[in-house]
């Protein structure tokens, strides 16, 4: 083979997924996560819209199966192992298996394969704002020179393009139009998150019973960050019935934080919200979600020093838990109090 020629491309197979469970948790999306990173390890996960990018390149010839049953046999285990539907989009590139990926429902799956004439197929008659990166505002401004399909982005000369968009957005959207796509799928972790739980012997109906077990995970919770340097930004609670059904409430905290009367107050709104005053409770679980180090703590400064003292409070408390073990520090409901 003579060295100066080009190899020929190697055909890509990009996965566009989402997840629709019943309800959300930053842990249940992380263990979707494992799934697919048991057919592929290039996974890019996108948590705020429950989906993630997936490169099965490499996974075909492993799993010795084309695209549709690799994507039939990574749905079918998302829903055997986590009872969560799925839609999907597989393409060649990451615009085209995202635009596949849109239009198709839960419980379905959408291919594009790597083939000039089914790619332009499916890319011309998609409206303009279906291309990524093209808004509802540019898709005006195309409308306003005839542009309202990708067909019609891919038929426009490029001069004439860039004095429309700018040089930047018109090459990448011409690009796109055309199925030219060589951004990779970029590996990432999931979502990093804490949890705290408390199974009770019996069925517990005792309001007051709810409410020191959840402080107690919370004070739990609260030292373990603090130990590993971390903060969260968002508190979930999980509440399991006798019946074994369950109540999820989310809450974003008002700054990130690992300071345990912050986290006590959100806690107490999340159960207040969910009104357990005759309900048959097996479980609580609290969990701290999207951490992040504390390196990166903006507190803000108040004219008041009570919370100062708190918090040099609950340093001292997480010393002494440190040297004699965490009974020593009491519960969580004693922070509200200190002065």
């Amino acid at each position: 083979m003579n060295a100066n020629s080009a190899s020929p491309r190697r055909s890509r197979a990009i996965l566009r997924i989402h997840f629709h469970p019943a309800e959300r948790s930053e842990e249940l999306y992380g263990q979707l996560l494992t799934v697919l990173d048991g057919i592929s390890s290039r996974v890019e996960p996108l948590p705020a819209d429950w989906s993630a990018y997936v490169d099965l390149t490499g996974a075909l010839t492993y799993w010795g199966r084309d695209v549709e049953g690799l994507v039939a046999v990574l749905r079918l285990r998302l829903l055997a192992l986590h009872g969560v539907q799925s839609s999907a989009g597989a393409g060649p590139t990451r615009s085209v298996a995202a635009m596949a990926a849109d239009v198709t429902p839960p419980g379905a799956a959408t291919v594009i394969r790597d083939d000039p004439y089914e790619i332009a197929a499916f890319l011309r008659t998609k409206p303009t704002a279906a291309l990524p990166g093209i808004g509802p505002k540019t898709a005006r401004t195309l409308a306003r020179y005839g542009i309202t399909t990708v067909g019609n982005i891919a038929d426009t000369q490029l001069p004439t393009l860039q004095r429309i968009l700018g040089t930047a957005a018109a090459r990448h959207a011409h690009d796109l139009a055309h199925g030219i796509d060589e951004r990779p799928v970029v590996p990432g972790a999931a979502p990093k998150t804490m949890n705290a739980g408390h199974r009770f012997d019996r069925d517990e109906l005792d309001p007051d019973q709810h409410h020191r077990t959840v402080l107690r995970l919370v004070q739990e919770l609260g030292a373990r960050l603090r130990t590993s340097g971390e903060i969260t930004q968002a508190l979930t609670l999980t509440v399991t019935y006798a019946d074994r059904t369950q109540t999820t409430r989310s809450r974003t905290l008002t700054e990130p934080t690992a300071h345990t009367p912050a986290l006590t107050a959100t806690a107490r709104e999340l159960l207040t919200s969910l009104g357990l005053q005759r309900a048959r409770v097996r479980t609580l679980a609290l969990r701290a979600e999207r951490l992040r180090t504390a390196e990166h703590t903006v507190h803000q400064l108040t004219f008041d020093d009570r919370d100062e003292k708190l918090r040099r409070l609950e340093t001292a408390l997480d010393r002494a838990a440190l040297r004699y073990g965490p009974g020593i520090t009491g519960a969580a409901s004693t922070f509200p109090q200190a002065g």
